[in-house]
């Protein structure tokens, strides 16, 4: 794909959603970070259920620390590998309070120390609630790049990698919010909406189902 298509296809994506950003439900950058890492293996859908109780009673490192995994547990029981997932929660909140004053930290390799925290959810919380142009590639990032052909890549770094070099300057902040949206909502694994996809005619993806005709 050409420079000239790829900063097409974000003007368009831009122009229909100015001010994209994370569907999980926070209000800190602490609340934030909690919700990503709950939300490994999950959808947004049913963290936010689980968060909205339990930021209600605890949504500090010092109220979460003080529930301790067992007091954690009922909140995220509904989640996915939430027994790996309290324990995680419980000492990252440990480890806050001990080395950063309570507060998240905004460098990446302080970020990843963390436990259950990688590169995609430390790129979250960057992008997310510090403003920085992170690209975190999930799984709806990574499809939309190569079925389009934005960054094709053999694996989640390297898309990453050529999504962060050829996503023109100016889209590079939000980029990450209208890519997994548009993977979410129109590119969909198995049934991608071609026929209802404003970037369908810059898309690499040959659909098997025909495009309408203009006009008609």
């Amino acid at each position: 794909m050409n420079a000239e298509k790829r900063r097409e296809i974000f003007t368009r994506l831009q122009a229909a959603n100015p001010h994209p950003t994370t569907e999980l439900e926070y209000t800190t950058p602490f609340e934030l970070l909690i919700a990503v890492i709950l939300s490994a293996q999950a959808t947004d859908v049913s963290v936010n259920k689980a968060t909205r109780k339990l930021y209600k009673v605890a949504n500090t490192p010092r109220a979460i620390w003080n529930l301790g995994v067992d007091g954690l547990i009922p909140f995220i029981q509904s989640i996915g590998l939430y027994r790996t997932k309290a324990k995680n929660v419980v000492e990252t909140c440990r480890l806050l309070l001990a080395e950063h004053a309570g507060e998240v930290p905004r460098s990446r390799e302080a970020l990843q120390a963390l436990p259950g925290v990688g590169r995609k959810t430390a790129n979250v919380v960057l992008n997310t609630a510090f403003g920085q142009p992170t690209i975190a590639v999930d799984t709806h990032i990574f499809r939309v790049s190569n079925r389009t052909g934005i960054a094709p890549g053999k694996n989640v770094d390297e898309v990453e990698r050529k999504l962060t070099k050829l996503i023109p300057a100016e889209f590079l902040l939000d980029a990450h919010h209208w890519l997994i949206l548009h993977g979410r909502y129109t590119c969909t694994a198995r049934n991608p909406q071609c026929w209802n996809c404003m970037i369908a005619d810059l898309c690499d993806f040959k659909s098997k189902t025909p495009l309408p005709v203009k006009g008609v």
